[in-house]
């Protein structure tokens, strides 16, 4: 932890002059950033599982602290108003102690109510940023999520400093580790739920704290691009297993997707094509490079591999332009990644957060940003037998082309994802992933 705390200092002051610059821009004297409530069930006297909000966690690295708030000025230290109660039902957050407190002007509270006197005075100069609360209410003049500022700091986002970049390094080293134990639990024939719970041990983590709901999928369960079910018995025959899980470090995700094959089969030789294919769309990546360019690409790649293994008899080009490649591939190539899962502002045009939708033919694609330095993106293609897409060929001008046997004798297996996150460098690709697992 060490080298985070000798990159957090920078990090924030990098922080805080790009967003006291939008601040000035945008004639904000003031940010107030709530970490966020939990939310109520439903007549019910439990609270879904609460994370502080992204917002909050841009600055300061405590995932799980409601109640809270961030005031930020044109100068100084910002103020953290830090909710601490005297509760003897949960366990109250500790002291503020790790590798931020120095950098703030932190004030401990034991009820909410507390953080009104740390509030700036109520202006239409302040501008009130994440989920309003009672609290904030008391800015009645206050801009609430004012588009152009937030815009601007969503475009600013994609761009990771160096603490981040470290964060994201330790979240895919703890993830590989646990795919690791993942895939030693699939070759032991255990069930989806064991092998997610073997996952969720090696992270050292709560399941509540995962980035995301794991996706751990036996056999034709992976043709499910978000299968969460989780079947507590094994299936009869192992044929395949396509795991999609990750880790959180200080707040910011990583994002894995391996898949195995049981036997050493064609589909096993299947998932070996899309391997190399994966990694040569990763080496290809050339800096300023639109990123909807990188997803037509993998397209054609997957059509190649499509008609390598005689799963469909046109010419790859003919595939991506009919639209028969979006059949295996009904997924964008990736995203951005950070502090979401999905990063905001994927499909910005500029920062003022001008729309720039993906085409028609790709509407899935969650990212048509351009490849620049210091921005982090998943790799992740995909081919897949889904039967609710395929049966749309089955009668349609193509359905001969179409290799049905050999398609049906992929089905038991449901498809094939491999995901990386990578950082693009001035000079090449950072893949964080392939660097931890390397380390294994």
């Amino acid at each position: 932890m060490s080298n985070l705390a000798n990159l957090y200092g920078p990090h924030l002051t990098e922080l805080l002059a790009r967003h006291r610059q939008l601040m000035q821009q945008n004639d904000i004297a003031y940010l107030v950033i709530p970490s966020g409530e939990p939310i109520r069930i439903y007549l019910d006297d439990m609270d879904y599982p609460f994370k502080s909000s992204f917002l909050f966690r841009t600055y300061v690295p405590l995932t799980e602290l409601p109640h809270s708030y961030l005031i930020i000025g044109h100068e100084g230290k910002p103020t953290l108003v830090y909710f601490q109660p005297e509760d003897y039902w949960h366990v109250a957050p500790s002291d503020p102690e790790g590798i931020w407190p120095e950098h703030f002007d932190v004030k401990v509270i034991s009820s909410q109510n507390q953080a009104s006197q740390f509030l700036p005075e109520n202006s239409e100069n302040v501008a009130v940023l994440g989920q309003p609360t009672d609290i904030t209410s008391q800015l009645s003049k206050a801009q609430i999520n004012p588009p152009q500022l937030l815009n601007s700091i969503y475009w600013q986002r994609a761009y990771k400093t160096d603490y981040e970049i470290a964060c994201m390094k330790l979240a895919n080293e703890k993830a590989a580790y646990a795919h690791k134990t993942a895939e030693e639990a699939f070759r032991a024939g255990k069930s989806e739920q064991q092998i997610h719970l073997a996952y969720v041990e090696a992270t050292g983590m709560m399941e509540h704290q995962m980035p995301y709901s794991n996706i751990v999928a036996l056999n034709n369960h992976g043709a499910v691009l978000h299968y969460t079910e989780c079947d507590s018995v094994a299936p009869k025959q192992m044929k395949s297993f396509l795991i999609d899980a990750g880790v959180s470090v200080n707040g910011y995700h990583s994002d894995i997707t391996r898949t195995y094959s049981f036997q050493k089969d064609e589909f096993a030789d299947l998932i070996e094509a899309m391997d190399e294919m994966q990694r040569g769309c990763i080496d290809s990546i050339q800096t300023g490079q639109p990123y909807l360019d990188l997803h037509v690409a993998a397209h054609l790649k997957i059509a190649e591999i499509i008609q390598r293994f005689g799963l469909v008899d046109m010419s790859p080009e003919s595939m991506l332009e009919s639209g028969v490649s979006a059949t295996f591939f009904p997924h964008g190539l990736g995203h951005l990644i950070g502090l979401q899962v999905h990063d905001v502002g994927g499909q910005f045009g500029d920062e003022m957060g001008t729309a720039n939708p993906p085409p028609e033919a790709h509407p899935f694609l969650r990212s048509t940003r351009n490849m620049e330095p210091g921005v982090a993106f998943t790799i992740e293609p995909g081919l897949y037998f889904i039967e609710s897409l395929l049966k749309r060929h089955r009668d349609s001008n193509h359905a001969s082309a179409f290799n049905w046997d050999k398609i049906e004798s992929f089905m038991p297996y449901g498809g094939i994802r491999i995901e990386d996150d990578i950082v693009v460098q001035d000079e090449g690709v950072l893949n964080l992933t392939r660097d931890a697992f390397a380390k294994l």
